[in-house]
């Protein structure tokens, strides 16, 4: 096999598997370790993977990074999708968190036009303003440091507030998810340790996201994927992907 054909070979189990072992490549091609090492620096430096001790791994994108009024009409068929999902989700009586999220303001759209009785929490303007007028919804604003970027409350006070409630289900929004290493990122420190603490006061736990941010990755990891009891998306990902959660017990809706 020409070194062309490997390096071929290699892209395709890293595209199936998302990452790669030296020693197993050398027993699969009949070569030496080093001989694959070359390979995989012949794919670092072309900017496709990212070496690790014994293999190596994709090299992911970084999600594209703005502040809610620039995003928040940005694919809005999508996100109508990903919302109805939600919403369909949502019995009457019950109380929610809907955490910062251009996604979960479409929630509250949906919420504001329904029937359905609900105590709403959620330390997002945009999401009080949706439900503000609505006699069939209690709103609970939770207070905090205000980011002027993200639209909402975050930090130490946000996340005290939070963790004096017990809700019945939380959604959550994400820049990215990585299903090899099990990362839930976002971008701000404070955003994502406020996330934290509406995972843990939700008794379910819905991602809310697009399919394609099974693709990149936010900067700083908040949670692992074993904190996600499912992901709402507007369309399933790739089979790959939906056959791990599905061994991971992680529901795709």
């Amino acid at each position: 096999m020409f070194a062309n054909e490997r390096i071929d070979r290699i892209i395709k189990l890293l595209n199936d598997n998302g990452k790669v072992v030296v020693k197993e490549l050398s027993l699969l091609f009949e070569v030496t370790e080093d001989c694959i090492r070359k390979d995989l620096k012949t794919l670092e430096q072309d900017g496709l993977i990212k070496r690790t001790y014994g293999g190596a791994i994709l090299n992911r994108k970084t999600a594209p990074k703005s502040n809610v009024f620039n995003r928040r009409n940005d694919n809005l068929i999508t996100k109508s999708k990903i919302a109805q999902k939600a919403f369909d989700l949502i019995e009457a009586g019950e109380t929610i968190f809907l955490d910062i999220s251009t996604t979960n303001i479409l929630v509250a759209d949906k919420i504001a036009s329904g029937n359905k009785a609900l105590t709403v929490i959620t330390n997002m303007l945009d999401v009080v303003s949706a439900l503000s007028k609505c006699a069939h919804v209690k709103v609970i604003c939770i207070g905090g440091v205000f980011s002027r970027e993200l639209d909402g409350f975050i930090g130490s006070t946000a996340i005290d507030s939070i963790s004096k409630y017990n809700v019945n289900k939380s959604f959550i929004g994400s820049c990215g998810v990585d299903i090899f290493d099990k990362s839930v990122t976002t971008f701000d420190v404070e955003d994502g340790n406020t996330k934290k603490a509406i995972i843990k006061a939700g008794k379910k736990v819905f991602m809310v996201m697009s399919r394609d941010k099974f693709d990149v990755d936010g900067t700083y990891k908040f949670a692992e994927l074993y904190d996600i009891d499912a992901i709402i998306v507007d369309e399933l990902p790739e089979s790959k992907i939906c056959e791990y959660l599905k061994e991971i017990k992680i529901q795709l809706i």
